[in-house]
């Protein structure tokens, strides 16, 4: 059994993400923290409940965490999922906010991992913020991970949100930097370029949004108007191999839950920038070894596609 926490900013891709970790009977969701960043923090807490009702799991601990990056002003990306990050589909029986814990998530987050040390896979699909408060509040923490596993950053300077930066690392690059320079754990990165690269097809996502239960039908209420958005904009038209389905958050809670998705990576240090102009937030990959750090990262480049969509596909039966 996989023991996870799941750190994230629910918006689409984090809600298809934690509906593949609670479809795997193999995974134990230990608990979910919640940080700013698709959408303002009070939506990404009734977001995650929203998602956990439809999967009939409400038992799942959640957590409130960071509100705002940890120097720079409060940033979040505007209504991309929506205004409200889930589509703008009204719930008007969306669970209430009197059924998160009471702890708040960064020492949720260091309970949970020092009472499981070892054992504990870290999947990160949001800004950075809540684990880069963890370690300054325990920094032996990442000597207790199993694991961690990142959505965030680029390969090849091809920003999302700014014109060299990815939104998670953008939104928080000081956090984001701290996480890569301290959780000396294993650690796993699916950058921005990777998934548009390793997107699944359009009638993949038909075919999934088209199955006859209550999972499906809230997957496909929450994710059509970013969807729409998708198959009309041109920024992946550069680096993608044919524009489809990209479920960025997807493919780190993947790799996470299977050991064998991945099927080719780069080891490399890497770090982020924090001071130019239109490169700050970039994720800085060290081919050339003059950073000196003993710690290095696998970066995704190319994952087993028929396990991810049958990963989906579990996900709304």
């Amino acid at each position: 059994m996989k023991k996870l926490i799941i750190d994230l900013d629910t918006g689409v891709d984090d809600a298809q993400a934690v509906m593949v970790a609670i479809a795997d009977p193999n995974v134990e969701i230990l608990g979910i923290t919640c940080c700013f960043g698709n959408t303002p923090l009070e939506n990404v807490l009734k977001n995650t409940l929203r998602v956990l009702k439809v999967c009939g799991r409400l038992d799942i601990p959640v957590y409130r965490g960071c509100s705002g990056p940890l120097l720079t002003s409060k940033r979040h990306a505007g209504d991309y999922h929506g205004k409200d990050g889930l589509g703008d589909v009204p719930d008007p029986d969306a669970p209430g906010l009197e059924l998160l814990q009471k702890r708040k998530a960064v020492q949720a987050l260091v309970k949970m991992v020092k009472q499981n040390a070892g054992e504990v896979t870290l999947v990160a699909t949001a800004p950075l913020t809540n684990l880069a408060v963890a370690v300054q509040l325990d920094p032996s923490l990442p000597k207790k991970l199993k694991a961690l596993y990142i959505m965030g950053g680029n390969t090849e300077s091809r920003g999302n949100t700014t014109i060299c930066g990815e939104f998670n690392f953008v939104a928080d690059p000081e956090a984001a930097y701290i996480v890569l320079d301290r959780y000396t754990c294993p650690t796993y990165i699916a950058p921005w370029e990777f998934s548009c690269r390793n997107s699944l097809p359009w009638s993949f996502c038909d075919k999934l949004l088209s199955y006859d239960s209550e999972k499906a039908r809230f997957m496909k209420n929450i994710s059509t108007l970013s969807m729409k958005k998708a198959k009309s904009a041109d920024y992946q038209k550069e680096i993608t191999e044919g524009k489809g389905f990209n479920s960025c958050d997807t493919y780190a809670m993947a790799a996470a839950i299977d050991d064998t998705f991945i099927t080719e990576s780069d080891e490399v240090a890497v770090s982020v920038e924090l001071e130019g102009t239109y490169t700050r937030g970039m994720m800085v990959l060290d081919y050339m070894d003059q950073l000196k750090k003993k710690h290095k990262a696998f970066v995704m480049k190319k994952v087993n596609h028929e396990k991810f969509k049958q990963m989906f596909i579990e996900s709304v039966k």
